[in-house]
């Protein structure tokens, strides 16, 4: 069992040093009667894997590299996109390409066009970037029409969707955030450890003299104490950064996020907190927030739209935060006596904070040490 758990932790050293930042792209629709106009930031990473853009080889993506391919880009691109009135196209005409940042690198931003056989009552959309190369990709759709903003969340199990223009489902909105930001939480390798890395002595009490045992009660009010903490201090922090109130760069709270795992692992091998972890997970809660922020602030939603949105989103993460507390707590009572635990404690907080210190340096020096 023991040797199941290391090995899933050793694995975690194979995924990448952004886990908060996985892939995505930001499309943007504003439709005038039979027209529409479109924006699409894609990722120059993306591209590259999908394409092959750099051409020599050297690692270093350059401007004649990228402009040289944008008839390339634009085919791919758009094979991957189709828009439909009812069960008429919109044929989409590839327009002029430029170069933005985002909090996570370079993208290009190809601007785009399509002409509908009338003014459509409700648009349908067929997005299928990347499918067939990361089933985790998504795409984040901001849709404007008669005055009114709406928000879609597109990934290979909901490729196609009907986006009235009229009345836009709120509820379908705040839904779909709501299973973003579960899902964010679930593949935050970095946030998974640092939660587990402070909930691991919930269960034990340590003196100088024994490990003194504590009940489910005591127990569960240490969890609530560090969840809690934790969960205020990232809420405050992704509402703060996704209404660009503060913005910290990218590479800055990613390095934070790993430092913070590190921290967390070895205070389970020396005392650094000393009985202060919900302090420690509040203050380490304000980066980790910064980290979840980046897919909203990215989008660039209007204030009203925002607002759902980041509700959504927020919910979904402590949905998905809950679920790996309620999964972790039984396990962790139930197993507290064993040798198995003592080791996971140990051995695998020692081997939390070894992933964490490699994540730190790749994020830190912008290196990469491990394969993706």
């Amino acid at each position: 069992m023991l040797r199941g758990l290391l090995l899933a932790i050793l694995l975690l050293m194979n995924v990448p040093a952004q886990a908060h930042k996985p892939s995505d792209s930001y499309l943007t629709l504003q439709v005038n009667g039979a027209r529409v106009d479109g924006q699409w930031d894609i990722a120059l990473r993306d591209l590259d894997f999908a394409l092959n853009l750099d051409q020599d080889g050297n690692g270093e993506l350059t401007w004649d590299e990228i402009r040289s391919q944008h008839d390339v880009i634009a085919d791919y691109a758009v094979s991957h996109l189709a828009l439909a009135s009812g069960t008429q196209q919109c044929p989409i005409r590839a327009g002029e390409q430029l170069i933005d940042n985002h909090t996570d690198g370079a993208y290009t931003v190809l601007r785009f066009s399509a002409t509908c056989p009338g003014a459509p009552a409700a648009l349908t959309v067929h997005y299928r970037l990347f499918a067939e190369l990361d089933p985790q990709h998504k795409g984040l759709l901001q849709l404007r029409a008669n005055g009114l903003t709406s928000t879609a969340i597109f990934s290979p199990d909901r490729a196609r969707q009907i986006l009235s223009l009229s009345t836009p489902s709120r509820f379908t909105q705040f839904a779909d955030y709501v299973k973003n930001g579960v899902w964010h939480i679930w593949i935050g390798y970095d946030h998974i450890l640092f939660l587990l890395s402070l909930l691991l002595p919930a269960v034990l009490l340590t003196s100088k003299d024994q490990a003194q045992i504590r009940t489910l009660r005591a127990a569960t009010m240490d969890v609530l104490k560090v969840v809690t903490a934790f969960t205020l201090a990232h809420s405050l922090t992704l509402t703060l950064a996704s209404l660009h109130v503060v913005a910290l760069p990218s590479r800055w709270v990613e390095s934070a996020i790993a430092a913070s795992v590190i921290l967390a692992a070895l205070n389970n091998l020396v005392p650094i907190f000393h009985g202060r972890r919900p302090l420690a997970a509040f203050v380490f809660g304000l980066i980790h927030g910064f980290g979840f922020a980046s897919v909203l602030a990215d989008l660039g939603l209007p204030q009203g739209a925002l607002a759902l949105s980041l509700l959504g989103f927020n919910v979904g993460v402590e949905l998905g935060q809950l679920a790996i507390v309620a999964l972790f707590l039984p396990l962790a009572f139930l197993s507290r006596r064993t040798w198995f635990y003592r080791q996971l404690s140990t051995s695998g907080s020692a081997l939390i904070a070894l992933v964490a210190t490699v994540w730190l340096v790749e994020r830190v020096f912008d290196l990469k040490v491990l394969p993706v």
